[in-house]
């Protein structure tokens, strides 16, 4: 949510609980600052926070508007991409410890550039939890993580030429695997 539609919600609120049965006009709240708080600010700076024109509160009205609508001054700002006050699953809280946990193992790989991006590859993943119990699998599975690393991250004097590279042929089976 940001700062606009919050001070918005808050008029709606504060109009609710001073009985009007609508939310505050901005004037009303202007006039009920300098009633009640002894300070002021103007109807139209107001109109320019909440239409989105002046992103950011000076702090002396944050803490004017904090001290009005009875909230935390930290509730005026704009809140992060993709912050939610909903209530999250069980799953996406493991989801969100797991990610956590491979981004700060990730900081201690700096002198491993390649470790490092594959904990953060894999931090970003959005199923990240699956991606770790897929790689259990692989690593269960007889010489499969030995077969899909020659696949997937061949090393790079061995890569092999276009014209080199194993093709489907002889019912399917590719070259160099067996069936």
């Amino acid at each position: 949510m940001n700062l606009g539609d919050k001070l918005r919600y808050l008029r709606e609120v504060e109009g609710t609980l001073r009985g009007l049965g609508r939310e505050m006009t901005q004037l009303e709240v202007v006039r009920a600052l300098k009633k009640e708080q002894g300070k002021s600010i103007s109807q139209a700076y107001l109109s320019q926070i909440e239409s989105g024109l002046r992103p950011h509160l000076s702090n002396t009205t944050r803490l004017l508007l904090a001290r009005y609508f009875k909230v935390h001054p930290g509730y005026l700002v704009d809140d992060p991409e993709g912050f939610h006050t909903e209530l999250v699953s069980e799953l996406r809280a493991t989801e969100d410890r797991i990610d956590l946990w491979l981004i700060n193992g990730a900081e201690r790989f700096d002198k491993d550039p390649e470790l490092q991006q594959a904990l953060l590859t894999l931090a970003r993943h959005e199923h990240s939890r699956q991606c770790l119990i897929l790689l259990e699998a692989i690593l269960e599975t007889p010489d499969l993580a030995e077969r899909l690393l020659e696949v997937l991250k061949p090393p790079a004097e061995a890569k092999p030429s276009a014209s080199s590279r194993p093709t489907r042929g002889n019912g399917g089976a590719q070259k160099g695997c067996s069936s």
